[in-house]
């Protein structure tokens, strides 16, 4: 793989509800990151709305790049490749992102370079430290969570996925439950500080030897609780709830990831997505890395959201490696990352 060194990149992040733009150096440097967040458009409804998402993207997509090339002080013709989301996400939250690049891409005669989503957020990580390998990556998002395996840059193996709910899902859902606002995580992170787990939800740890993950059976756990509590009229405490519920899902995310640390032999241990914003989740993996004498990285807070820095991140490795999308390149919500 040839070097990064000077190679700038153009990263365009539009998957969800975050309408991203940002200039990267040398696949390390972040010279802009501009996201136009949509949560207050959406915190209304409880979640994203996918229609309302695609609108928002329309009316920014422009405004972003503008403002990202603006504030890295770059023009056109500094840039060398432009780095898209092309999935997985919301089919049309994903397309707006795309057309804008292969327009751009076009109008200017700049290679186009696609990312996959995920590939993003593990690329995250390398603002922070230089890649070792090989390693393992924990992700955990509001749509995945999953253990990966990179022996080298760009190399993917999955070994670990949800088979039901992911993290981030089943935090906005119990959060639900409880009655607190949109984004829930954040919230359920902040009562759990308040207090020390007090009730006991089932952990799932599947069959022997296995890196998968369910969170459905606790999250049904959780209503079940709520729900019983009410009608005896004797509510239970929604930080009570909320440090337990949160007690669970850490600790099975790190046990699960740690043993994956060391039947892969890992030099480093990586966590992404949103819910790496997670103090919790945080404290936990940290005092469970150093036990285990690995090097811990974690973005920072954010950086674990959704942003184009990412992407132009892991963009710069596909680049480098001669990866190029044609005109017809189109959006795909349900795209994989195994390539191993």
């Amino acid at each position: 793989m040839k070097t990064s060194e000077g190679t700038i990149i153009l990263g365009i992040e539009t998957s969800c509800d975050e309408t991203a733009a940002a200039v990267v150096a040398d696949g390390r440097r972040i010279l802009s990151n501009i996201v136009a967040s949509q949560i207050k458009s959406h915190k209304r409804f409880g979640g994203v709305v996918p229609e309302i998402a695609s609108r928002h993207h329309v009316e920014q997509i422009t405004m972003v790049c503008e403002a990202a090339l603006e504030e890295a002080n770059m023009d056109w013709q500094d840039i060398d490749g432009i780095a898209v989301t092309e999935g997985p996400g919301l089919v049309g939250a994903l397309l707006v992102g795309i057309s804008a690049a292969k327009a751009l891409a076009f109008a200017h005669q700049i290679p186009l370079i696609p990312v996959h989503h995920i590939a993003g957020h593990i690329y995250a990580n390398r603002f922070s430290a230089e890649f070792q390998f090989p390693l393992v990556a924990l992700i955990v998002s509001g749509g995945h969570t999953e253990l990966i395996q990179m022996p080298g840059h760009g190399q993917y193996e999955l070994i670990g996925e949800t088979r039901d709910d992911a993290a981030g899902e089943a935090f906005d859902k119990v959060a639900r439950i409880l009655g607190l606002p949109y984004p829930g995580g954040p919230e359920i992170d902040r009562l759990s500080a308040e207090t020390e787990p007090t009730l006991s939800f089932p952990r799932a740890w599947l069959e022997e030897g296995s890196f998968d993950f369910s969170f459905s059976g606790l999250k049904s756990a959780v209503t079940n609780a709520v729900h019983n509590a009410e009608q005896r009229g004797a509510a239970l405490e929604k930080a009570d709830v909320a440090a337990s519920f949160q007690q669970s899902v850490i600790d099975v995310l790190v046990t699960k990831t740690m043993r994956a640390v060391k039947e892969y032999k890992a030099k480093q241990l990586l966590v992404a997505g949103g819910v790496a914003a997670n103090r919790g989740l945080r404290q936990a993996i940290t005092q469970a890395a150093q036990n285990a004498g690995v090097e811990l990285i974690i973005p920072p807070i954010h950086l674990c959201t959704d942003n184009a820095a990412m992407i132009a991140a892991a963009g710069t490795i596909n680049f480098l490696a001669g990866e190029r999308a044609a005109m017809d390149l189109n959006a795909h919500p349900g795209l994989e990352l195994i390539n191993v």
